[in-house]
């Protein structure tokens, strides 16, 4: 049986790398587009085995050269998206709505058997949000290009290689006081990154088509309680502050202006509504691939980098409850 060839977008990022791991394990032979060849190969082709992953550099509107791409694939993945804008032609309407929609149409007009697109949960909802918008305005230009595309929306992604979990731990290590937007009550359902990229294989090995799937971890819970597990684990007090909505806009106004901004105002938007499942759409778990990790036991293998010590810290964990007494 001639093996696949799956064509990724976004390989050298946490779900990139993983999935090239788990797809190159099954057989499959993977081709990567990425802006710099010079900077992400040697990332990349540490994936898997030798002969199973090549490399392609281009931009993603050189169209030219993504034509090439696509003449030998069977399967186009896309993972690429931004939290926040940046100069360049790094827009969200770009990245989320203009590109997505090249790529389903390039894989309707080459005959490939799938594409696969990344979208993110709680869209629908968050309609004053310029991310959200992008991300659905993507969606239906997806489905518009190629009707039998599998759209994925997940929760907030988790992992070693993350900037969700590490960000945190990083500024909770450093900052005596954390700021809790809009009360730290929006509720999140986050995902590990291998349950995702399972889902994924899933999705290609059972030939699952046309669907919107949101992918969701298996637990519920508030921004606060993130924060407070990932407190515990790293053995640290701290003050979570709540702010008021127009001491939070202001911040988050002067954060965007970082080159790596903690919060942007679109953002804060987006703080507003809750991320996780509707109920309109079928879940990771309801198409046969259930998550199966849990944040606490995941993040537990990595939190060691943030205690005093390190790997060799001999620091007992302080209890949840201890904690939410202090908050």
């Amino acid at each position: 049986m001639k093996a696949k060839n799956c064509l990724i977008f976004g390989g050298s990022g946490q779900i990139g790398r993983n999935l090239i791991r788990k797809l190159t394990k099954s057989g499959f032979r993977i081709t990567v587009v990425t802006r710099n060849i010079h900077q992400k190969s040697y990332i990349i082709k540490t994936q898997a085995n030798a002969g199973y992953i090549d490399i392609i550099e281009s931009k993603i509107f050189e169209e030219k050269k993504i034509r090439e791409a696509f003449k030998k694939a069977d399967i186009c993945i896309n993972l690429i998206g931004i939290l926040f804008e940046k100069k360049r032609g790094n827009t969200f309407k770009n990245i989320h709505t203009v590109f997505p929609a090249l790529l389903a149409n390039l894989s309707k007009e080459y005959n490939l058997k799938h594409f696969i697109h990344l979208s993110a949960l709680g869209i629908n909802e968050a309609s004053d949000s310029s991310y959200a918008q992008s991300k659905l305005d993507g969606e239906n230009e997806v489905l518009k290009n190629f009707p039998l595309a599998t759209i994925l929306r997940p929760s907030v992604v988790y992992s070693v290689d993350d900037n969700f979990t590490t960000n945190f731990m990083t500024l909770l290590n450093r900052l005596p006081v954390f700021p809790l937007y809009y009360g730290g009550k929006t509720k999140f359902m986050p995902i590990h990154c291998s349950d995702l990229t399972d889902t994924i294989h899933y999705i290609i090995s059972n030939n699952i088509y046309s669907k919107i799937i949101e992918c969701v971890g298996p637990e519920v819970i508030s921004f606060k309680e993130i924060l407070i597990r990932l407190l515990k684990l790293i053995n640290k007090k701290r003050i979570l502050l709540p702010l008021p909505l127009p001491v939070a806009e202001i911040t988050s106004g002067i954060f965007q202006l970082l080159p790596k901004p903690l919060i942007t105002r679109d953002q804060l938007r987006l703080l507003k509504y809750d991320n996780i499942k509707s109920g309109k759409y079928k879940t990771n778990a309801e198409i046969g691939s259930p998550s199966k990790r849990y944040f606490n036991e995941e993040v537990k293998k990595y939190s060691y980098m943030w205690r005093v010590g390190g790997q060799f810290s001999t620091e007992k964990y302080t209890s949840i409850n201890d904690l939410k007494k202090q908050n």
